[in-house]
């Protein structure tokens, strides 16, 4: 049955099956939203009419006690009648419809070790920013993952997605690394996450560190230069944190950004296998030595949890603005 469901004045039906947060975002209504696996709470609202079900919300996410005081996880909570909620978030001012996505494939890449470029095609522009994500559907299994776009915002016909074998992945094993060709067409969803700049009108053009681990790069190439094509002469550091010199990669991409922008500089760091060519150690700690006070600057972290974790505390000890800190976290997937 289908049920309406309003925030904040706005209203949209809610068709069988799914969530409050697809109705929503589906209907151009904004929504928090990051993990939607239910795992970060970024999407968690109060529903102040109605009644939901409240899926696979782990109970670490949303506890018992809060179920009671009406909370739910809009990426969990499918509603059981007409529903009116509020988000407990900040509201935001970008909103771009969600839309299931044909895309063919145009090219499939090795860049690095375990590593690789899957560029894909679409027929009409998909509207996103910077920084936000796709979920692929792996054929055969009804399984969706979730993969960055290292696209710009005006790049909307053709996404670049980087990928990362997962050693026995039905995604990245059985599909993405083997099996996958040019001319294929892939089933998406998007866009999703609120991992991205701020409007052009509420950005200061102050100075950026943005601290991707593995393939966590992506969304961070396309927030980089996004924000460099509003701010040319603005200062970017860059941080690629991975195991050895052979998980790098686009090297040379990052050195004609740095042709182009004096105040942009890449810095890749090598935790796992040192190299003389690069630094050692772990990004966080390098933008530790690199930068004496984070006050005025505004922090990006994407890529494994403890890696994220640990940026927040480099960025906390630098003095810089808790408001100022964004994280995207990987949740690992088989």
């Amino acid at each position: 049955m289908t049920f309406a469901v309003s925030v904040g004045g706005r209203r949209v039906d809610c068709e069988p099956g799914q969530t409050l947060l697809e109705a929503f975002l589906r209907g151009g209504v904004w929504m928090p939203n990051s993990c939607n696996q239910g795992t970060c709470g970024t999407c968690k609202l109060q529903v102040l009419s109605g009644e939901v079900d409240h899926g696979a919300a782990p109970e670490d996410t949303l506890s018992a006690d809060e179920r009671a005081a009406g909370l739910a996880l809009a990426c969990q909570a499918r509603p059981l009648a007409d529903t009116e909620v509020r988000s407990t978030s900040e509201a935001g001012r970008v909103t771009h419809p969600l839309r299931d996505l044909t895309a063919t494939v145009l090219e499939v890449a090795d860049i690095a070790r375990d590593t690789r470029r899957v560029l894909l095609g679409l027929a009409e522009p998909l509207a996103f920013e910077a920084g936000q994500y796709v979920e692929l559907v792996v054929p055969g299994s009804g399984a969706r993952r979730q993969y960055s776009l290292a696209n710009t915002a005006d790049e909307d016909k053709v996404l670049e997605l980087h990928v990362r074998r997962v050693p026995g992945g039905i995604a990245t094993d059985r599909w993405l690394f083997d099996g996958l060709t040019a001319g294929d067409r892939v089933e998406a969803t998007g866009p999703l996450g609120d991992f991205h700049l701020p409007p052009p009108d509420e950005d200061d053009g102050g100075p950026m560190v943005l601290i991707g681990g593995g393939t966590g790069l992506a969304p961070l190439v396309g927030i980089a230069r996004t924000a460099l094509a509003r701010h040319p002469s603005r200062e970017v550091l860059l941080y690629h944190g991975v195991r050895g010199a052979a998980d790098l990669y686009d090297l040379g991409r990052f050195a004609e950004i740095a042709e182009q922008h004096p105040g942009f500089r890449f810095v890749p760091v090598l935790s796992d296998e040192p190299d003389p060519a690069y630094r050692s150690g772990f990004p966080t700690d390098a933008f530790v030595e690199d930068v004496p006070s984070g006050r005025g600057w505004s922090g990006w972290l994407c890529g494994p949890p403890a890696m994220v974790e640990a940026g927040v505390k480099a960025f906390k000890r630098r003095r810089m603005s808790p408001r100022r800190i964004h994280r995207e976290k990987f949740t690992p997937a088989s």
